[in-house]
């Protein structure tokens, strides 16, 4: 059971979301007194609790979830929090819902999406990974992270073909590796406030690090917010090419680290938004007679289930026209599903482009 001093914070917390008028995240429509009272005490067998989950959401009221999951059990244990959050973000997965197999599919169905190179400028496709017996960035040790990347960086450098590459520990990384890396786009920085009120920068940089490969289109992340992220891009639009990576990478280190995977609720993440397939397929798009109509841009972004966002990312602008593209549903659908309605609308918005 949790202590009373975490009970005391709790309360405290609690208070505090009731009182924010101008709170509109997830944690606060669904973290009512009713639920508040019967997950307040618990504790996971790792020790994570009710605090770990929400204390991001209570410090950052203009989160818009507001709750990261301290360990794979805290996803069962504070299911009646994490449900409706769940059903809510990712477009009525309900708790009674099952996500499907693992599945990449027949990448011979996905296409080079603009093979003349006219309105895509670079394709994009990642997935989070946890290992198995580890808790998530809040619950970890030094210990665990050193240990973790001792493990994942063993099998990273067994890697041949076009995977082959380097991995760069932050630890003890020099400035021109590191000036290397920020110009490559590459390397993360110290967690975002979000993350860093989540308890997940503890102990930084110990055990993170970056591997790419030597064409640098293939990437991994280690101990960012999740313990991987697989990434693989390029520029252009060969989604075909790109996705085939990425499933051969991500199979080749499950060969030797089992993944955190929930029999409903599919890969584990810290973050629930990213539950399931965890997958974000993305493209870098120019579409300027489109754009001019944005309802028009819209329109056809929901009818595929994607999500439009600005040059840079969430919460930017277009510039020049140039769009971040993707996938929105994670959940519910295999891997292949999502990356194929990805590719489905894009195909779309070029056509409507081209007539236009």
């Amino acid at each position: 059971m949790a202590d009373q001093a975490t009970l005391d914070k709790l309360e405290a917390g609690f208070a505090k979301l009731q009182a924010a008028n101008d709170c509109h995240s997830l944690l606060k429509k669904y973290l009512n007194k009713d639920v508040f009272d019967k997950l307040k005490t618990k504790k996971t067998a790792m020790g994570a609790t009710l605090l770990d989950v929400i204390q991001s959401g209570v410090e950052n009221l203009d989160s818009g979830v507001g709750l990261y999951a301290p360990d794979a059990e805290a996803y069962s244990l504070f299911s009646d929090l994490f449900d409706p959050v769940i059903e809510d973000y990712h477009g009525g997965f309900k708790a009674t819902d099952q996500h499907p197999p693992k599945d990449f599919g027949d990448v011979e169905q996905l296409v080079n999406v603009d093979p003349n190179n006219e309105f895509v400028i670079s394709t994009r496709v990642r997935c989070g990974r946890s290992l198995q017996g580890y808790p998530f960035n809040p619950c970890l040790t030094e210990a665990q992270y050193k240990e973790m990347e001792e493990k994942v960086k063993g099998q990273l450098l067994s890697f041949e073909g076009e995977h082959k590459g380097t991995y760069y520990p932050l630890t003890g990384m020099d400035k021109a590796t590191q000036q290397q890396l920020i110009d490559d786009h590459f390397l993360f920085k110290e967690g975002d406030r979000f993350l860093q009120a989540a308890n997940a920068c503890r102990y930084w940089p110990t055990g993170r690090g970056i591997y790419h490969n030597d064409s640098k289109t293939f990437l991994i992340w280690v101990n960012e917010e999740d313990h991987l992220r697989i990434i693989s891009m390029q520029k252009g639009g060969d989604l075909k090419q790109i996705f085939s990576r990425l499933t051969k990478g991500v199979n080749h280190i499950e060969q030797k680290l089992p993944f955190s995977r929930h029999d409903r609720l599919g890969f584990l993440t810290f973050c629930p938004t990213n539950l399931g397939t965890t997958i974000r397929a993305s493209v870098h798009i120019k579409l300027p007679k489109l754009a001019s109509d944005e309802k028009k841009l819209k329109e056809v972004a929901a009818k595929y289930n994607l999500q439009v966002r600005g040059t840079a990312g969430e919460h930017t602008e277009s510039v020049g026209g140039v769009y971040d593209i993707s996938n929105k549903r994670r959940m519910g659908l295999t891997e292949f599903q999502a990356v194929k309605e990805m590719q489905d609308g894009i195909l779309e918005m070029i056509k409507i482009e081209k007539s236009l």
